[in-house]
């Protein structure tokens, strides 16, 4: 990344703009994230993965699918015919859009 040289003004309430040049160096727009980290006395600032969305019903079901598993409870071997199409399938590219057809067992 070519260097950037750029400078921001403090407001009273201790806040600044990024400068677009450095914006758009990060790749970060308006509700995008940034990190700070101080350097010794340098600051750094990079783009923040956006955090992954919580689902609080997802979490308690991992949770407890978690502790199921560790416990060896509820476990049972894959059927013989589906472990040979999941071995099968491995690597070959996957089409979200492809339509599925056939019955399919829930």
């Amino acid at each position: 990344m070519p260097a950037i040289h750029q400078v921001a003004t403090i407001t009273a309430k201790g806040q600044i703009t990024l400068p677009k040049p450095i914006r758009q160096a990060l790749g970060v727009d308006f509700g995008g994230k940034v990190a700070f980290d101080l350097v010794g006395s340098r600051v750094v600032v990079s783009r923040a993965e956006a955090d992954p969305h919580e689902d609080p019903a997802i979490a308690g079901f991992l949770s407890l699918l978690e502790k199921e598993i560790r416990a060896g409870k509820n476990l049972a071997a894959l059927p013989d015919d589906l472990a040979r199409s999941l071995l099968a399938a491995t690597g070959r590219p996957v089409d979200l859009e492809e339509e599925i057809t056939g019955d399919v067992n829930l």
